[in-house]
C-alpha cells in the first residue's frame, strides 16, 4: 500500500492549495476542487474568477519584507553569513514572486502558470537547501563571505533548482514523455517532484533545526536566540497545518472565498521573520531586536 502512494499528489491536490498541482491538470481557474468546495473568489468578467486574493496581498506584503530584511542584514557589516543569510532572502523573494501566479488565482495562460509554477518548485528546493547550508556556515568550517563559501553554495543551489525546474517543466509540458504516467492517472504520481518538493526540503529543515540547536546550546552556550528558533519551527508548522489539513474545511465554511494557502503564507512569512531574528541574535553585532526603539 505504501510503495504504491509514494509519490502521489492526488491526496494533496484534493484537499490543498499546492502550486505542484498546476502541473498536473489543464488551467481551469479558479480551479482548485475540494471534492465537493470549488474555491472561487472574486468574481470577474467574462466568467473569470480572481481565487486566493490574501495570499496574493501577502505574498506581496512578504516581497516588501523580504527586500527590508535585506537591506538590513547588508547593513550588518560584522555579522557572520551576511551574505549566506541575504542568498536565503533572494530564494524566497523569488518564492514569493512565483506564488502569486501559482497559488493566487489569476486568469492566466496554462503554459504561463505551468512555468510560474517550476521556477516555484525549484526556488523552494533551493532555497532550503541554502538555509540548511547557513546553518553550516555558523560552525565555521570554511570562511563566511568568501567567493569559496557564496560559490559552493550558490552552485549547489543553482544545480538544485535546475534540476527540480527540469522536471516540474518536464512534467507539465511533456517534453520528453517520460512523466507522462503523472497525468490523467487519477494518483498524480511523481516521484522525482515529490522527493525534491515535499521529502528533500523537510529533511534539511530538520537538519537545520538539528544544527542550529547545537550550534547555539553547545557552541555559543546561549539560550534566548532559541526563542527565535523554536517560534520559527512552530510558525512554519502552523502554517503548512493549515495548508495540509484546514485548507479544505476553511473552503466549505467559506463557501469558497478562502482557504489554507492564505494563512500558510502569513505563517511561513512569519517564521522567515523569525529566522532572520534567530540570525541576527547570533551575529557579532549591536541589533539583537531590540523592542520599542529605533534603528541605530
Amino acid at each position: 500500500m505504501g510503495s504504491t502512494q509514494f509519490g502521489n499528489f492526488h491526496d494533496f491536490c484534493r484537499d490543498s492549495t499546492l502550486p505542484v498541482c498546476n502541473l498536473f491538470k489543464a488551467n481551469q481557474p479558479p480551479g482548485i476542487n475540494y471534492g465537493g468546495c470549488v474555491l472561487t473568489g472574486i468574481p470577474l468578467s467574462g466568467d473569470r474568477h480572481l481565487a486566493n486574493l490574501g495570499s496574493i496581498i501577502l505574498a506581496f506584503i512578504a516581497i516588501l519584507v523580504t527586500i527590508a530584511l535585506l537591506w538590513r542584514s547588508d547593513r550588518k557589516h560584522a555579522a557572520v553569513g551576511r551574505r549566506e543569510i541575504q542568498l536565503f532572502l533572494l530564494g524566497y523573494l523569488v518564492i514569493e514572486i512565483c506564488e502569486i501566479f501559482t497559488v493566487g488565482g489569476f486568469p492566466l495562460a496554462e503554459s504561463v502558470r505551468k512555468g510560474f509554477t517550476a521556477v516555484h518548485l525549484a526556488a523552494i528546493t533551493a532555497t532550503i537547501w541554502i538555509l540548511l547550508m547557513n546553518a553550516l556556515v555558523g560552525f565555521q568550517l570554511i570562511d563566511d563571505g568568501t567567493p569559496a563559501s557564496i560559490g559552493l553554495i550558490s552552485a549547489s543551489a543553482l544545480a538544485l533548482f535546475i534540476g527540480t525546474g527540469y522536471i516540474a517543466l518536464d512534467t507539465g509540458f511533456s517534453w520528453t514523455g517520460h512523466f507522462d504516467s503523472s497525468l490523467g492517472n487519477g494518483n498524480n504520481r511523481n516521484i522525482g517532484l515529490y522527493v525534491l518538493y515535499q521529502l528533500f526540503p523537510l529533511v534539511c529543515l530538520v537538519l537545520f533545526f538539528l544544527l542550529e540547536t547545537v550550534l547555539v546550546l553547545r557552541v555559543l552556550g546561549e539560550v534566548r536566540p532559541m526563542l527565535y528558533l523554536v517560534g520559527a519551527a512552530l510558525l512554519f508548522a502552523i502554517g503548512q497545518i493549515f495548508q495540509y489539513v484546514i485548507s479544505t474545511h476553511l473552503c466549505q465554511a467559506t463557501s469558497g472565498k478562502i482557504d489554507g494557502a492564505l494563512f500558510e503564507t502569513l505563517f511561513t512569512l512569519l517564521s522567515v521573520i523569525s529566522i532572520w531574528g534567530f540570525w541576527s541574535s547570533i551575529t557579532e553585532d549591536d541589533w539583537p531586536l531590540p523592542v520599542g526603539s529605533g534603528y541605530n
